[in-house]
């Protein structure tokens, strides 16, 4: 065998994983194997494998009769879209892609190289854990990722797509990360597993129940997306990227748009005329974007908040929205930390936010109290506070007390606070405003039931609309809905060169 017979020889050996017989494994499991993945993820042909040949170093325990060439994770970089992506999929047909300690060397070298380059880092997981055979140099390899995670986070975009078992101390890299995908059925993540759980806690739970995608979809709020199949995830992470800048220093993507008519009349009809009564303030985000530019972030957690990416006459935005079909829109320990991140997200990669807002105020309750809504709303009102790309706030209905302040207020740094004629913006509702202020006028009146009704009616005249606040310069402009479309343009058209900065420091203490 000649040289160049050898070197294609190898190539081929490397192509294999672990062979046939566990290829054949994972798809009778509906699992995609770690090269198909990035097949499926990366544009054609335009895949460049790095380190091929790299097998473990370990020759402990029968290990030094069976190693494999990639050592369990693939590595290299390519396109999406024609936009250069490093990737690396650790593959399960090897020694169930448990991570060694060259397997780690691999994808610390793809991290740096990223951050180097300043192109995004996806990561496909499907690992059974740390290699047990190599002891203390596996875990020091994932702490070794750890660090690099956290270097690299705010510099460029990391996703991290479960798609298998992601147990123990590898859970720590994609939570570090800024967006995790989960598949039905066939991924979980959980630091310890469910043997563990009933031996300690004796609970009975099933993988799916404890770290299955739906769990972390709704209950923890773990996973940002969760995806029937592989394929939907793959494609619903180049969904994401195409809103995503390439780094810090890059600016969001923007498609070509023809303008036309940009006028909304339908948005005129969306409140209701009772204010209590809900509606569905996706109907809104929906008829002010670009048509079927939507593309919700964290769907089935913290409902009574909606955030998710979009595009204003093609050019990308984040969006933050209370929910008033959901809990009313308040804002509670959950929902404040998920708009939290998110709005984060966007400011370290210069993504325009715009708010809609419909808040009656923060959610009552010892639940709520004991469990840190002080500091868990003080992480909205702060992340908002700093960011420093161009913020807009659209006010469609309620805008009461401190959940005012808290939800991209002129008084925290927005550049342009709307109102729809619909807003109400006060300390709190005119019934329970009205039961205080008149308390004694109510219970000494002939009829303290319609009493009650007069100062209700009265404070709403005076406060239940938008006109106080715009008396005092807090409100730039009171608008019909339907013209809502058209100042957003104007605006972040106005706004596309703004120029603003954090105070000098090393960094701030978010309250955590």
């Amino acid at each position: 065998m000649n040289k160049i017979e050898r070197l294609e020889s190898l190539r081929k050996e490397s192509l294999l994983g672990g062979g046939e017989v566990r290829i054949a494994s994972q798809h009778k499991k509906g699992k995609l194997t770690a090269r198909e993945r990035i097949h499926f993820l990366l544009d054609e042909g335009s895949f460049h494998e790095l380190g091929a040949f790299v097998k473990s170093r370990t020759d402990d325990f029968g290990m030094e009769n069976e190693k494999f060439l990639g050592d369990g994770v693939i590595t290299g970089y390519g396109t999406v879209n024609g936009r250069l992506i490093y990737v690396f999929s650790q593959d399960f047909t090897v020694y169930g892609g448990s991570l060694s300690e060259t397997f780690a060397e691999k994808i610390v070298k793809l991290m740096e190289l990223a951050m180097k380059n300043g192109a995004p880092l996806i990561g496909l997981n499907d690992s059974g854990g740390a290699r047990i055979q190599e002891g203390v140099v596996s875990v020091g390899g994932y702490a070794d990722i750890f660090y690099r995670n956290v270097r690299a986070s705010g510099v460029i975009t990391q996703i991290s797509a479960i798609m298998g078992p992601c147990a123990g101390g590898a859970v720590y890299s994609p939570a570090i990360t800024d967006f995790i995908m989960m598949v039905q059925n066939t991924s979980y993540m959980f630091v310890t597993g469910p043997n563990v759980v009933k031996t300690v806690t004796h609970e009975e739970v099933t993988s799916e129940e404890l770290g299955g995608a739906m769990t972390h979809a709704s209950k923890s709020g773990v996973t940002h997306f969760q995806c029937s199949d592989e394929i939907e995830c793959i494609n619903n992470i180049k969904r994401l990227l195409s809103y995503i800048p390439q780094n810090c220093e890059d600016t969001p993507t923007s498609l070509a748009y023809d303008a036309a008519n940009e006028s909304r009349p339908a948005l005129n009809n969306i409140i209701p005329e009772n204010p209590n009564q809900p509606y569905d303030m996706k109907d809104v985000i929906n008829g002010t974007l670009d048509a079927d530019t939507f593309l919700e972030v964290h769907k089935d957690y913290a409902e009574n908040i909606v955030v998710g990416f979009g595009r204003i006459v093609g050019r990308s935005i984040g969006i933050v929205a209370n929910q008033p079909a959901y809990l009313a829109g308040v804002l509670d320990n959950n929902s404040s930390m998920k708009a939290a991140r998110f709005v984060r997200f966007c400011d370290c990669f210069n993504i325009p936010i715009l708010c809609f807002e419909d808040v009656p105020g923060f959610l009552p309750g010892t639940d709520q109290e004991w469990n840190g809504i002080i500091k868990n709303g003080a992480k909205l009102l702060y992340a908002f506070s700093e960011a420093t790309v161009p913020r807009i706030t659209v006010i469609t209905r309620k805008a009461y007390g401190g959940a005012y302040d808290v939800m991209n207020s002129k008084h925290i740094g927005c550049d342009l606070n709307f109102a729809w004629p619909t807003a109400e913006i006060a300390v709190m509702g005119a019934s329970g405003a009205a039961e205080i202020i008149f308390k004694k006028e109510i219970q000494t009146a002939a009829d303290p039931a319609a009493k009650l009704a007069e100062k209700i009616a009265e404070y709403q005249e005076q406060f239940a609309n938008p006109y106080r606040a715009a008396e005092r310069g807090f409100i730039d402009e009171v608008i019909k809905p339907e013209e809502t479309r058209e100042r957003l343009i104007a605006g972040f058209k106005m706004l596309e060169n703004k120029v603003d900065s954090m105070p000098r420091k090393k960094h701030g203490n978010i309250p955590l």
